[in-house]
């Protein structure tokens, strides 16, 4: 670890906005540095991790050329978090912001870039918003999920649209082995009540899974305003799951799933109004997979997911539907690996009229063909990949990437990487009364350098980044369509830069990990950085056991932020500690008893303007677990 100066300093020449410029973001990088660096410096033992997602084939996460993380059930149940947004913000280069309490609208921004510019997937599905674009992440269920994948990084050459920045990928439970099943209830503050219960098993050449959950709270008043209403604002969330496979024969599997998630939650529009918004998310998704030899597989999966959302009384509703058929063959030819992929999506929007604004029906499609290219040569991997997606509105987009990694000793492995991607304009920002119908897709070019170090189940990675946008579409003036409120534009160029460091480890029997970011997103027009997007910030983290007690405590930080794109200084919003605090017990070899504080210190702080987090909140439950 002794190198790890010397890494940085030539990643801040290389990448010179990295450098701080504010006291408190140099300060809180040493600190967090330190931090990692001591976890990196002991030693653990852990099993190799295998990820789907960089490239949509199975791979050792230790392999991976790029920077991703994983989260299992056991760490999501942990983290106390009620939707995927709180859940993300735990990980490194991931900032979000909402509008009021878990039913607000709710924007994710990995590694700065805006929220449309992840690409969401459950179980391979990809799952957007044909409206203003981006996945609803406030309706993303948690109770449903087995497992998280989060790559940070384009990936457009992989997935096409959409992802330029990273890709998040939801994971159902699949059965195994005999009869599985677990159930969660817990209370807490503000009349907060959660619920979840699952089976799974396998019985012959079947396999299944099934979950359901509720959960509702009184809230809290999530807007500080003279003109909102000054009520509590209160949410509803119920989601359900099933997942059926049959392993036809050996190598060939088919699965079958279907998921349900429902969100009602009141928010403060008006002074008088009862304000509430329903939103509803359905995917189903069947798929194949083959295994002929050691050498050759095939995957054919098609879906299909929709999501709603409506307010009242002052009524809107938007309703986005997409459907995705992917074909994918791979083979191998010793340390040689192809892939040959064939997709489609289609996209379609429909937004009822309301007392401002006509009907707006609209749909397009996109077909793809890519190939993708994996290899280990001697102490040196490559992954090449190149893909052409055509769309209906706009033609031909190309992409590619490239990455390099090279194992130059035991434990240390360095990363480079340089990727191209793309994000189409939505149909609502082409069609709509805001919108203006020759609008160009966002196009970024992105160039990376990463440095790992694992050893016996402890880490440590150091990753650089420089990602170019060049046609952002924004809300810019009115003038080229037909409201003359202000009408969607390519504004651009914007860069997101910047440094993450991450780390895990033991030590003095704590379990130890941390990250710190420090980010520049900032418009190339106007010198200025892009709202609610924080420079610096990060989030630590400790578990230990003491007299049969789980304890972990959880830190996140984060730099002040402006609420607008012109930065001005009453539009800012200061920066933020929120210490959570976690304790679990087993009472019995299948029942455990949880704790868990969150922002103990009752910490006041905002991620949007005038819409104020929740202050202390106290959650005490029962997981019930029957071993299969």
């Amino acid at each position: 670890m002794h190198d790890l100066p010397w890494l940085l300093l030539n990643m801040s020449i290389l990448f010179p906005g990295l450098r701080a410029r504010r006291p408190v973001a140099a300060t809180m990088a040493v600190v967090c540095c330190a931090c990692v660096t001591a976890v990196g410096a002991q030693t653990g033992t852990a099993a190799d991790t295998v990820v789907v997602t960089a490239t949509r084939t199975a791979q050792p996460l230790s392999r991976v050329l790029a920077d991703i993380s994983v989260l299992e059930r056991d760490a999501i149940e942990r983290s106390g978090a009620s939707c995927a947004a709180d859940l993300l913000a735990q990980l490194p280069g991931v900032q979000f912001a909402r509008n009021g309490g878990p039913a607000g609208v709710t924007s994710v921004f990995i590694r700065g870039a805006e929220s449309r510019h992840a690409a969401v997937y459950i179980d391979g599905l990809r799952v957007d918003g044909q409206a203003t674009g981006g996945a609803p992440w406030e309706l993303l269920p948690i109770d449903q999920i087995e497992r998280i994948e989060v790559l940070r990084g384009p990936a457009a050459a992989v997935y096409g649209s959409d992802a330029v920045a990273g890709v998040v990928q939801l994971f159902t439970k699949r059965g195994s082995g005999p009869l599985q099943a677990r159930a969660a209830l817990s209370v807490g503050t503000r009349d907060t009540l959660q619920g979840s219960a699952a089976i799974s098993g396998a019985t012959g050449v079947l396999d299944y899974a099934l979950t359901a959950s509720h959960g509702r709270s009184q809230g809290f008043n999530a807007r500080a305003t003279a003109t909102s209403n000054p009520d509590d604002d209160g949410w509803r969330r119920s989601g359900v799951q099933a997942r059926l496979g049959a392993q036809l024969a050996p190598g060939h599997r088919v699965d079958a799933a279907l998921l349900a998630s429902n969100l009602w939650g009141q928010y403060d529009q008006s002074r008088t109004a009862d304000d509430v918004s329903r939103q509803a998310l359905r995917t189903a998704n069947l798929s194949w997979h083959g295994q002929w030899s050691a050498e050759s597989d095939t995957r054919l999966q098609l879906g299909e997911s929709r999501n709603t959302y409506e307010s009242q009384p002052s009524f809107y509703r938007t309703e986005t539907t997409l459907r995705n058929f992917v074909l994918q063959q791979g083979q191998r030819f010793g340390v040689h690996r192809l892939d040959l992929t064939l997709e489609r999506k289609e996209d379609e929007l429909l937004n009822p009229a309301t007392a401002f604004s006509a009907t707006l029906q609209g749909a397009r499609h996109q077909d793809a063909l890519a190939l993708g290219w994996q290899a280990e040569l001697g102490g040196h991997a490559w992954q090449a990949h190149l893909r052409h997606d055509h769309d209906s509105e706009f033609g031909g987009q190309p992409t590619g990437s490239l990455a390099w990694g090279w194992q130059w000793a035991p434990a240390w492995r360095l990363m480079a990487s340089a990727a191209t991607s793309f994000r189409a304009p939505t149909l609502y920002q082409r069609f709509s009364e805001y919108g203006v119908a020759d609008l160009a897709p966002e196009k970024g070019r992105n160039l990376e350098l990463g440095l790992r170090w694992a050893q016996a189940g402890t880490e440590f990675s150091a990753t650089a980044w420089r990602n170019r946008v060049r046609q952002l579409i924004l809300f810019g003036a009115a003038g080229p369509c037909a409201s003359a409120f202000g009408c969607y534009e390519n504004a651009g160029q914007v860069r997101y830069e910047g440094l993450t460091l991450a780390g895990r480890g033991k030590l003095a029997g704590l379990a130890l990990h941390g990250s710190v970011d420090w980010h520049d997103p900032r418009n190339l027009d106007t010198d200025k950085l892009l709202a609610r997007r924080a420079r610096a910030f990060g989030s630590f983290g400790a578990d230990t056991q003491w007299a049969g007690w789980g304890l972990g405590l959880e830190l996140q930080a984060s730099g002040g932020r402006f609420d607008n794109a012109a930065n001005t200084p009453a539009q800012r919003m200061g920066g933020y500690a929120v210490v959570n605090l976690r304790a679990e017990r087993a009472l019995t070899p299948d029942l455990t008893l949880h704790l868990r504080i969150d922002n103990a210190g009752d910490k006041d702080y905002q991620l949007a303007r005038t819409y104020p987090m929740a202050g202390r909140s106290a959650q005490l439950g029962l997981r019930w677990r029957l071993p299969g």
